[in-house]
């Protein structure tokens, strides 16, 4: 993206919120503020502000892969790629025609197919579910279970994670909350990251007295240390990297912006001057699975739901937000930018997507060749994986 030519980019639809990874399978359902269940995009690590195009790109080269790995002919990718590429269309047209794009929620009443069985399934999940599997009750109180992946913090560390928290609370938007909690800490512990691009960094996970004092209503928040975003990389722009305090703030600010009523626990804090994402570890999060979608026809129901999700994400996050750095509304500048050159911007990338899946592919055998031949530095014959071992990954 950093060099290549992009058509479909003006001055204003080149610094739009974007969401920065946007694959295939970074859609799923949460909880939203106002207690409705709702299916969206998720995992904001990557959030920034860039060409609105890049998102769709991912996507479509993350789709073409994955459909080839299901066999799909270059055909049937390109009829599904249009299928979602439309459907985000479309649906950027219709907020031009109503102010309700914050409002606007794929829901139970209003999705189909494996994407509305999600929401039913997310439904029947449990907060009390989510602690049984993370805590015990000991002496009448919950605390967090023993785990190989969590670590005790000596008394230092837990006063560093406890004064971090009290300044995350001021993070938090205007009350009121749809349910108040307490926010008494209950326990802290140190645990892995979150995710590949979170591997390795610091986290914590917090304890809170929930919504009353049954134990069965106790919260647990994520404190999970922010990444530098992919784009920011590529994104030379002042303004945009002086709104940000740090990469905490950056990913609460980028998920309030693209993810209308985010859940009340969003905030950020810093711990040693490192900026850290809060947010709660919710029970009512689920991915969309792909392996049990094997046919074009039940696939195409998802990638226009997909589509639309997408133009919602990209139209919330702009003047109607509560942040500065989108001053126009997305919806108006992308149907201008796009005027009349519709089914252009379709196939080109369709093109793109078909083009990034062969490069990948090609790249691919280089590497297996490479290393089947012991030609990769620092790895000789003797120490190549067993074919059992390479298949298990």
């Amino acid at each position: 993206m950093a060099t290549s030519e992009d058509r479909w980019c003006d001055e204003q639809t080149s610094r739009v919120w974007i969401h920065g990874d946007l694959h295939a399978e970074n859609f799923g359902t949460y909880m939203d503020a106002n207690g409705r269940i709702v299916f969206d995009v998720n995992d904001f690590d990557e959030a920034y502000l860039g060409h609105v195009s890049w998102d769709l790109r991912r996507f479509a080269a993350s789709f073409a892969l994955m459909a080839w790995r299901k066999a799909f002919s270059d055909e049937v990718i390109g009829d599904l790629l249009a299928v979602y590429l439309n459907a985000w269309l479309d649906q950027v047209e219709a907020f031009t025609r109503s102010d309700a794009d914050r409002e606007y929620a794929l829901l139970a009443d209003n999705t189909h197919g494996a994407v509305h069985e999600l929401i039913r399934r997310t439904a029947t999940r449990t907060r009390l579910g989510l602690l049984q599997r993370m805590t015990k009750v000991e002496d009448y109180e919950r605390q967090f279970a023993e785990s190989p992946r969590n670590r005790r913090l000596d008394d230092a560390e837990r006063e560093e994670v406890l004064a971090a928290l009290e300044r995350y609370k001021a993070t938090l938007p205007p009350r009121p909350w749809r349910r108040e909690v307490a926010y008494d800490v209950k326990d802290v512990i140190g645990t892995g990251g979150f995710g590949i691009g979170s591997a390795g960094l610091p986290a914590y996970n917090v304890l809170l007295e929930g919504y009353d004092q049954a134990l069965e209503n106790d919260v647990v928040l994520s404190v999970k240390q922010g990444n530098v975003p992919a784009p920011s990389r590529i994104v030379d722009d002042p303004e945009i990297r002086g709104y940000f305090e740090h990469e905490g703030h950056r990913t609460a600010v980028s998920r309030r912006a693209l993810q209308s009523h985010a859940s009340q626990f969003l905030g950020y804090t810093d711990i040693r001057g490192t900026g850290f994402v809060v947010a709660e570890l919710s029970p009512y999060e689920l991915d969309l699975e792909w392996d049990d979608l094997t046919e074009p026809a039940d696939i195409r129901p998802v990638l226009e739901q997909l589509g639309r999700a997408t133009a919602k994400l990209h139209c919330v996050g702009d003047a109607d937000s509560d942040h500065t750095l989108v001053p126009f509304q997305t919806e108006e500048a992308i149907v201008a930018m796009l005027a009349g050159r519709r089914q252009e911007f379709v196939d080109d990338l369709v093109e793109f997507a078909h083009s990034y899946a062969r490069r990948t592919q090609d790249d691919f055998r280089l590497f297996v060749d490479a290393f089947r031949a012991g030609e990769i530095p620092g790895i000789s014959s003797s120490e190549q994986l067993l074919p059992t071992d390479a298949a298990r990954g």
